[in-house]
């Protein structure tokens, strides 16, 4: 079947949300009492669910604290941490190139909806999606697996249809798991060993390039 639907990650896919997110995670560590090492590689960090990540840097399987440490890290993220972001190259022009060609573009992010939809907003580019799907204050949703399954409910989409583009492990196996394909961006915050390992169907160095794989399937399409 032909690719009619596209879901597409935020966080190292859309956006570079690095400053944000690392500096909020050391406000929320220096708060409870536990500083990380200014030469510390948080890169991590960015993709995955962030409480385990947390509980990862705070050493602890004491979920309360990890909590806590979600807390704080909300505490300035939700106000200045989720503008301290940048639009990777050439993401608005293919957006608005895919929807005229009529892709029906979804978001599907682990963070919570109601700040990747401030996000999207801020940057202009919410006009370019059908809806904006995340995850709940309360962790629901933060797999990728579950997230998309949700979608697929939701908005009665047939996997055969659909393609998963993301720069982590968790979009490309959230989406195996779900039936659908994924293209893997590989300027994000995947290493090369990870994307290398969780196997996408192609791997793209520039959002602009997904234009291009999605005309090229649709050629193939036809001709078969």
């Amino acid at each position: 079947m032909a690719i009619k639907h596209i879901l597409i990650d935020l966080d190292g896919t859309l956006t570079d949300p690095k400053v944000g997110i690392h500096t909020s995670i050391r406000y929320a560590m220096e708060k409870l009492g536990y500083p990380l090492a200014a030469d510390l590689n948080i890169d991590w960090t960015i993709g995955p669910p962030l409480k385990p990540s947390l509980a990862k840097l705070l050493a602890t399987q004491d979920d309360t604290l990890a909590e806590q440490a979600l807390l704080a890290y909300r505490e300035r993220f939700s106000v200045v941490g989720l503008f301290e972001n940048e639009v990777y190259p050439s993401v608005a022009k293919t957006l608005s190139a895919l929807k005229k060609e009529g892709y029906r573009l979804f978001v599907a992010t682990a963070k919570p909806t109601i700040y990747a939809k401030r996000i999207l907003d801020h940057f202009e580019l919410s006009q370019y999606f059908v809806h904006i799907y995340g995850s709940e204050l309360t962790g629901e949703r933060t797999n990728k697996a579950e997230l998309i399954h949700y979608i697929l409910e939701h908005e009665q989409l047939n996997p055969e249809e659909c393609l998963m583009v993301g720069d982590r492990q968790y979009d490309v196996l959230g989406a195996r798991h779900n039936g659908i394909e994924a293209v893997a961006v590989t300027y994000g915050y995947g290493t090369a060993e990870e994307l290398a390992q969780a196997q996408p169907k192609a791997m793209i160095t520039q959002f602009s390039e997904l234009l291009d794989y999605v005309e090229e399937l649709a050629a193939q399409k036809k001709v078969s």
